[in-house]
């Protein structure tokens, strides 16, 4: 577990100042060569949902990374991280949530075998239902309107109370996820444990974590988990 947290700690210094950097060369390509940047930002984020979903285009989230939110959303992900439990091959957390009737259980009460959007996790649900139990956790809201926001994006503030992110979780639950919902404590508990903002999914099995995705959106990545449980099955 040591080694782990020392990992992470030097990675997450290194993830801080690439996105300072990141922010820094944006502004200065933007200030020399607008089509320039979009090519850039495009390029940087094509494998990740902001580019493939229809709902969005670039003018809805690439200026975004020019700004001051940008760096202060994904530093504040990243410090929250460092108090991640969940390692690949050792014991998961079984870290408290609250059910979308406000009452209060764990991680650990949705475990046959399995843990965390989209249509290609709808896709997952289906396709193997028969061998992991899946459960969405909804956390704090990686694009308030409040914080880094994308234009074109459903009217969500930084969350202040349980009852604001039970709120924005029904949004959630109206796109039929066919699997469970519950949301994080208001504190970030399940969250910070499990380094999962702004999103991350993981594959639980008898309490042990066997797979660990990366941080999205670069990280994130229904099609491996697709991959890792047809070798399960």
């Amino acid at each position: 577990m040591f080694l782990q947290k020392l990992m992470l700690c030097l990675s997450t210094v290194c993830n801080v100042f690439y996105v300072i950097a990141l922010n820094l060369t944006v502004r200065i390509m933007h200030f020399i060569s607008p089509s320039l940047t979009k090519k850039h930002i495009i390029r940087m984020n094509e494998k990740t949902t902001m580019t493939q979903n229809p709902k969005f285009k670039y003018e809805d989230w690439g200026p975004t990374f020019n700004s001051f939110n940008f760096v202060k959303a994904a530093s504040w992900h990243m410090w929250l991280s460092l108090g991640q439990e969940a390692f690949l091959e050792k014991e998961a957390p079984d870290s408290p949530v609250v059910t979308m009737d406000g009452k209060k259980t764990s991680i650990f009460q949705y475990l046959r075998g399995t843990l965390r959007r989209s249509i290609e996790f709808k896709q997952l649900v289906k396709d193997f239902s028969d061998v992991a139990d899946f459960l969405v956790v909804y956390i704090a809201e990686a694009h308030s309107t409040d914080g880094w926001a994308f234009n074109n994006n459903y009217d969500i503030k930084h969350h202040r109370s349980l009852e604001d992110r039970l709120s924005a979780a029904r949004i959630l639950v109206q796109k039929e996820p066919l699997c469970p919902v519950v949301v994080d404590e208001i504190n970030d508990v399940t969250a910070i444990k499990y380094g999962a903002l702004p999103e991350r999914l993981y594959v639980l099995q008898a309490g042990k974590v066997v797979y660990k995705g990366g941080v999205g959106p670069c990280g994130y990545s229904p099609l491996e988990v697709r991959s890792f449980l047809e070798k399960m099955n």
